[in-house]
C-alpha cells in the first residue's frame, strides 16, 4: 500500500511540473538561454579556484627565488576578468528568468480569469470565493517564486556540484575521495526529509484556501455576525483552520529549516576533513599548499550545491502543492462549449414557452422543478407566486441558463434556447435581483455597465424614473462620483441604482426578482410606476412574495413543489379560492393586523 501511495506522489509531482513547464513553452528559447547563462557562470566561478592555486604557489616559490610579480598580476587580472563576466552573465541570467516567470504567472492568472467564466453556477455554489481567491493569488505566486528560484538555482548547483568534483580528481584524488565520503550523509539526510515533508506542503497551501475562505465569508458577513453575537463561534472557527495552517506550516517550514543547519555541518565536516588529509600529504610530499587552498574552495563549491539543492527541492515541493490546485481548478468541468452553435434570436419578439421542464442540483436527489409547462405572450407581465423554496428563482435562473435544464424545453419565440448560445439568450434580459451588486466605479459606470454610448439626458430620465435623480445631485461629483468605501449607499438605493440600470440597457424581456424589497412604500410606488412603464410592450417576469405588487399581472403563476399547481390573473385565482388566495387573504390579514 505504501509504495502505490509513493508511486502517485510522484507521477502527481512530475505530472504538475509538466504542466508548469508547459506555460514556458513559448518562453523555451530564451529559458534555454538562462540556463546556459546559468551554467556558464558556474563553469567561471569553477576556473578561479585553479588559478589562485596558482598564484598561491608563485607566492610560495617567492620567498624562495623572489615573486615574480608579472606573473602574481596577470593571474590577478584574469580573476579579475574571470569574476566580472561571470556577475554580468549570472545577473543576465537572473534578470531572463524573473521575466519569464511573470510572463508565466500573468498568463496562469489570465487562463484562471477565463476559466471562471466557463465555469457551470454550480462549482461557486460548493466553493468558496476565498479559496478561488487564494488559488489565483497566493498558490500562482508560490509556483512564479518556484519557477524564478528553483529551476536556474538548481543547474547552477548540479553545474557546480559536478563541475567540483571533477575538478578536485583533477586536483588530488586522495582529497576528493575524503570529501565525498564526508559529504554522503548529507545526500542520505536531504533525501529523507525531502520525502517526509512534502505532504505537510500540500496540507499547508489546502489550509491556507480554507483560512482565507472563511475570512472573506466572515468579513463579507460581518454585520449579521454582530448581530447574532457570532463573534465567538467564528473566532472559534478560525481559531481551528488557524491552528491546521500553523501546525502544517510549522511541520512543512521545520523540515526545510533543517537544511541549512545539516549542510552547514557537513560542509564543516568536509573542511576539516580536507585540512587533515591534505597537511599529512603535504608533510610528506605529495600535494603543494596551493592545492590545498582550492581543494578548501572546492569543497565549498562541492556542498554548497547539496544545501542549494535541498532548498530548491523544497521549494519544487511548495510549489507543487500550489500547481496541483492550480491544475485541479484549471482542469474541473466546464459548461458545454458553443462555438459551433450558430442560432441567434436577433431582437427576440417576447414569447416564451417552458414545455414540460424538469431541473434538479447537481449533487442532490431532489428535483426542484418536476414537470413545469407554461406559455408567455409577447408584452405579458407574469408574476411567478409561491412558498419558499417552490422554485421561482431556479426557474429564472433556467431561462437565463445560468443552469442547464434536465428535460423538457424552453423556447424564445419559438427557438429552443439550448440551441443558442448563452450570451445571445442573456442578451434578450435585463435582471434586477433581490442581491444588488454594484462594483467599485463611479456612478455613471455602474449605471451604464456593458451598455455603450448612453447620453447623459438617458442617464437622467432613468434616474428620475426611479427617483434617484435628487440623491444623485447631493453627490460630490454627481455622476462621476466613485462609490467606494467614501459614499454611504443605503440597501434602497442600491436596489434603485440597479432597477435604473435595467431600464438604460432596454432589453426585449425583463426580470424581477423581489425588486422592490429593499426600498421603502412611498418610493416602491414610485419605481413600481416607472417599472409599469418599463414593461410595457416587454415580455415581464416578476418574482414577488408581497402579492400586492403584481395584482396588475396579465398571467400569474403559482409554484408548488416544482409544480405550477394554478395560473390566471389576480381575478381569476381569488375567484378560485385555492392556494394563492389562500396566500393572497393570509398577507391582506398580517397586514391588517
Amino acid at each position: 500500500m505504501k509504495a502505490k501511495v509513493s508511486i502517485k506522489k510522484k507521477r502527481d509531482f512530475k505530472g504538475t511540473w509538466m504542466k508548469i513547464l508547459g506555460y514556458c513553452k513559448q518562453y523555451s528559447a530564451i529559458l534555454v538561454l538562462s540556463l546556459i547563462f546559468a551554467v556558464g557562470g558556474t563553469v567561471l566561478t569553477l576556473i578561479g579556484p585553479d588559478k589562485i592555486s596558482d598564484l598561491t604557489n608563485l607566492i610560495e616559490q617567492g620567498f624562495i627565488s623572489g615573486i615574480d610579480m608579472a606573473a602574481v598580476a596577470k593571474i590577478g587580472f584574469l580573476l579579475i576578468a574571470l569574476y566580472a563576466i561571470s556577475f554580468i552573465i549570472t545577473s543576465a541570467e537572473g534578470w531572463i528568468m524573473t521575466t519569464i516567470t511573470q510572463r508565466v504567472s500573468q498568463n496562469m492568472r489570465k487562463d484562471i480569469s477565463a476559466k471562471i467564466n466557463r465555469l457551470p453556477m454550480s462549482y461557486f455554489h460548493k466553493t468558496s470565493s476565498g479559496d478561488i481567491l487564494s488559488r489565483v493569488t497566493n498558490d500562482v505566486d508560490t509556483v512564479a517564486q518556484s519557477l524564478n528560484q528553483s529551476i536556474s538555482t538548481m543547474v547552477s548547483a548540479i553545474t557546480l556540484f559536478i563541475g567540483s568534483l571533477i575538478m578536485m580528481f583533477v586536483t588530488n584524488w586522495i582529497m576528493a575521495i575524503t570529501a565525498i565520503a564526508a559529504t554522503l550523509i548529507g545526500f542520505a539526510l536531504m533525501f529523507l526529509i525531502t520525502g517526509r515533508s512534502q505532504k505537510y506542503f500540500t496540507r499547508q497551501q489546502k489550509h491556507l484556501g480554507a483560512i482565507n475562505g472563511h475570512i472573506e465569508e466572515i468579513y463579507a458577513g460581518h454585520t449579521v455576525v454582530k448581530a447574532y453575537n457570532g463573534e465567538k463561534q467564528s473566532m472559534e472557527e478560525f481559531e481551528k483552520l488557524n491552528g491546521e495552517l500553523k501546525n502544517s506550516a510549522f511541520k512543512a517550514q521545520c523540515l526545510s529549516g533543517l537544511m541549512m543547519p545539516l549542510m552547514s555541518f557537513i560542509g564543516n565536516l568536509g573542511y576539516v576533513a580536507v585540512c587533515v588529509v591534505g597537511a599529512a600529504l603535504a608533510i610528506n610530499g605529495q600535494i603543494k599548499f596551493g592545492a590545498i587552498v582550492a581543494f578548501t574552495m572546492y569543497v565549498r563549491y562541492f556542498t554548497q550545491p547539496l544545501s542549494q539543492m535541498a532548498q530548491a527541492a523544497q521549494s519544487l515541493q511548495s510549489a507543487t502543492a500550489a500547481g496541483e490546485r492550480v491544475f485541479d481548478f484549471l482542469g474541473s468541468n466546464e459548461m458545454q462549449n458553443e462555438d459551433g452553435k450558430s442560432a441567434t434570436l436577433g431582437i427576440a419578439q417576447g414569447k416564451v414557452e417552458f414545455s414540460h421542464v424538469k431541473f434538479g442540483y447537481e449533487d442532490s436527489d431532489k428535483t426542484v422543478i418536476r414537470d413545469f409547462s407554461a406559455i408567455a405572450m409577447p408584452g405579458q407581465k407574469v408574476a411567478i407566486v409561491g412558498p419558499t423554496g417552490a422554485g421561482k428563482t431556479t426557474l429564472v435562473n433556467l431561462l437565463m441558463r445560468f443552469n442547464e435544464i434536465q428535460g423538457g424545453q424552453i423556447l424564445i419565440d419559438g427557438v429552443p434556447i439550448d440551441g443558442v448560445r448563452r450570451e445571445e439568450v442573456r442578451k434578450q434580459f435585463c435582471m434586477v435581483l433581490q442581491d444588488t451588486w454594484l462594483f467599485e466605479g463611479s456612478v455613471r459606470e455602474n449605471l451604464v455597465y456593458n451598455t455603450p454610448g448612453i447620453s447623459d439626458e438617458r442617464l437622467d430620465e432613468a434616474c428620475k424614473s426611479v427617483g434617484l435623480d435628487h440623491f444623485i445631485k447631493t453627490l460630490p461629483n454627481g455622476y462621476d462620483t466613485v462609490l467606494s468605501d467614501g459614499v454611504s449607499l443605503s440597501q434602497g438605493q442600491k436596489q434603485q441604482l440597479t432597477i435604473a440600470r435595467a431600464m438604460i440597457a432596454d432589453r426585449p424581456m425583463l426580470i424581477l426578482d423581489e425588486a422592490t424589497s429593499s426600498v421603502d412604500t412611498r418610493t416602491e410606488l414610485q419605481i413600481q410606476s416607472a417599472m409599469d412603464a418599463l414593461m410595457k410592450g416587454r415580455t415581464s417576469f416578476v418574482i414577488a412574495h408581497r402579492l400586492s405588487t403584481i395584482k396588475n399581472s396579465d398571467m400569474i403563476l403559482v409554484l408548488k413543489d416544482g409544480d405550477v399547481i394554478e395560473s390566471g390573473n389576480h381575478e381569476q385565482l381569488l375567484e378560485k379560492g385555492g392556494f394563492y388566495a389562500e396566500l393572497y387573504n393570509s398577507q391582506f390579514d398580517e397586514s391588517a393586523a
